[in-house]
């Protein structure tokens, strides 16, 4: 079952037989990130933590006719067309829990967001963003947590549009690095 989550474009539940279509996402979104660097261990990932409760949902473009009747209005929106695409997803949502570790609570942590860049600055992260937001409360969650890359400006600049606020820094080091 699908719903509209913005003009021509729908939003679905995914299912735990998704598992080959979430490993592609993730490897996308990474690969933009750092197009030299293979991916394919995301798939052991995907494969520990993907169950009925790190639910996915799927974003789907819904080609509109213009003076269809009954059918979903044209929108008269400042972009340009999408292009066609076929009936795979366009954007994926996947989402786990987490604890906050300060009061106890569980939360809803974002594994992942992506939208294929041809469908980008059409609105389509931040619906998912307000989607998924919904979501948590209706699950009577009090926040939600993510963890983006310094160097993904759009969507640290999403993030922030949206209110997120940066709680802690994740911090690492390279044990092959010589300066120990």
């Amino acid at each position: 079952m699908s719903e509209e989550l913005l003009p021509g474009y729908c939003i679905r539940r995914g299912s735990t037989l998704d598992k080959a279509l979430l490993v592609k996402f993730m490897q996308r979104t990474y690969q933009e990130a750092f197009p030299q660097q293979d991916f394919s261990h995301l798939a052991r990932t995907v494969e520990q933590y993907f169950s009925k409760e790190t639910p996915v949902w799927w974003v789907d473009f819904v080609r509109v006719e213009e003076g269809r009747s009954g059918g979903v209005s044209k929108s008269h929106s400042p972009f340009p067309p999408p292009p066609p695409s076929s009936s795979s997803p366009i954007a994926c949502l996947w989402v786990g829990n987490a604890i906050d570790q300060v009061r106890g609570d569980r939360h809803v942590h974002i594994f992942l967001l992506y939208v294929l860049p041809e469908h980008r600055r059409r609105g389509i992260g931040t619906a998912l963003m307000r989607y998924i937001e919904d979501w948590a409360r209706s699950r009577g969650d009090h926040q939600i947590g993510l963890q983006v890359f310094q160097t993904n400006t759009a969507a640290f600049n999403l993030y922030n549009q949206l209110h997120y606020q940066t709680h802690s820094l994740w911090m690492i080091k390279s044990l092959d690095d010589i300066g120990k």
